[in-house]
């Protein structure tokens, strides 16, 4: 009798992944790939642990609202995974490190440029031990180039590779300058290449039998994530310029005033645009040979945006919505944070989720955009705290007993 596909515990339940990375860009790939049923562990420095845990307020509070050792910024980006504090400068933690990397399918590391070959924990040293061993590395500019030992943080990507150039309000306008995206975009986009190019070499590994390294840098991965603007200077010689929040290729796509604050209007074809003249009763506007076609629209830009903001100061953000929603014609608001978490499609969607914490009771936490039918996302470890599954994972990895965990502890080996 046939029916639906038994569900399965996960995608990668199959696949270990030694996570040596912290911060945002290498614990955001290890965090999809243990979102996807992979078993990650987060290997940190004890005492202290993943730099984020202390980037707070706010931090995760206990059942008397104090705060914890967690902060926000380190839950959203460590679910999914088991702690384990190894101090990898001395040479028994090189040791178990190296023994831990034997037994995994993935490592991720964001360390310098050749920072972990003085542990013996580089790729040439774990593949040599570890044939099978797919060895990402995340860094600021790359394994080669004159830029390759420099560190590299997000914001100064976001501004090497363009990416402020092309964002925010022009010179002379109110609050004009450029401007960095509000998140550490580079960062996460670096980390979701990461984790497709590890999904690539694993699959590359069932043919080959062998594993591979992986030089992710955040200034490549913003210098493609350019996008149209990158191929519009690329085709046109023309550089990019900041527009505020209007689109360089369509009008109108920009926000737009309200009676009672903004709403943004996305008209991405002509027909979208004659719909839109109909709904605001300016159908004449469809007819006019300067407005009918969207490279008019663009010539004509300042005409047509002047005359789309004297028409819709005239109605509330909700009533304008609601009539150019019936009318096929895609517009939105410009939602808060708070107003994201409180949409009906948000919750519908079920992207706040709850998960148990040793500390809270209860903590939220953002859910996995990914939606696969026969193997979905879990959620089975919260965001460790610091050394939780130290003992667990080397007993179980390792053989580890209870005498040599303590005698490594005692010695400031292990946290």
């Amino acid at each position: 009798m046939s029916g639906a596909p038994a569900v399965q515990p996960g995608a990668l339940q199959h696949v270990k992944v030694l996570d040596l990375s912290r911060v945002l860009a290498g614990p955001w790939a290890a965090q999809t790939l243990g979102d996807l049923g992979a078993e990650v562990i987060k290997v940190e420095r004890p005492g202290t642990g993943d730099d984020t845990r202390a980037w707070g307020p706010p931090h995760v509070t206990d059942a008397a609202g104090q705060p914890t050792g967690e902060s926000a910024y380190y839950m959203c980006t460590n679910r999914n995974k088991q702690s384990v504090t190894v101090d990898f400068t001395r040479p028994e933690g090189q040791r178990i490190v190296r023994e831990l990397a034997a037994r995994c399918d993935v490592l991720i590391e964001n360390f310098k440029t050749g920072g972990l070959a003085q542990y013996g924990l580089d790729h040439a040293s774990l593949s040599a031990l570890n044939p099978r061993l797919v060895y990402c590395s995340v860094t600021g500019f790359g394994q080669d180039g004159p830029y390759a030992h420099r560190a590299g943080y997000d914001f100064l990507i976001q501004g090497m590779g363009g990416l402020m150039s092309i964002s925010g309000h022009p010179d002379g306008a109110p609050g004009g300058g450029p401007m960095k995206v509000g998140v550490a975009l580079t960062d996460i986009l670096t980390g979701l290449y990461a984790s497709t190019a590890i999904l690539a070499a694993l699959q590359a590994r069932e043919h080959t039998g062998r594993g591979q390294h992986i030089d992710l840098a955040l200034l490549d991965v913003g210098v493609a994530c350019l996008a149209n603007q990158g191929m519009n200077y690329l085709y046109g010689d023309k550089v990019p310029q900041r527009m505020g929040n209007a689109h360089p290729n369509t009008v109108p796509y920009q926000d737009f005033p309200t009676q009672d604050g903004h709403m943004i209007l996305a008209i991405g074809n002509d027909g979208q645009f004659a719909r839109f003249c109909h709904a605001i009763g300016e159908p004449d506007w469809a007819q006019d040979e300067r407005f009918v076609c969207n490279a008019g629209r663009l010539a004509h830009r300042e005409e047509l945006v002047g005359r789309i903001r004297a028409a819709t100061v005239a109605r509330t953000t909700r009533d304008w919505i609601a009539l150019l929603e019936r009318h096929a014609v895609p517009c939105g608001p410009i939602n808060t944070v708070r107003d994201v978490f409180e949409d009906p499609q948000v919750q519908a969607r079920g992207l706040r989720i709850a998960m148990p914490h040793p500390q809270a009771g209860e903590v939220p936490l953002v859910a996995s955009p990914i939606r696969l039918s026969d193997t979905p996302v879990t959620y089975r470890h919260t965001p460790p705290q610091l050394g939780q599954h130290t003992d667990e994972v080397l007993a179980r990895y390792l053989g580890f007993s209870p005498a040599q965990l303590q005698a490594y502890k005692d010695d400031g080996v292990l946290g």
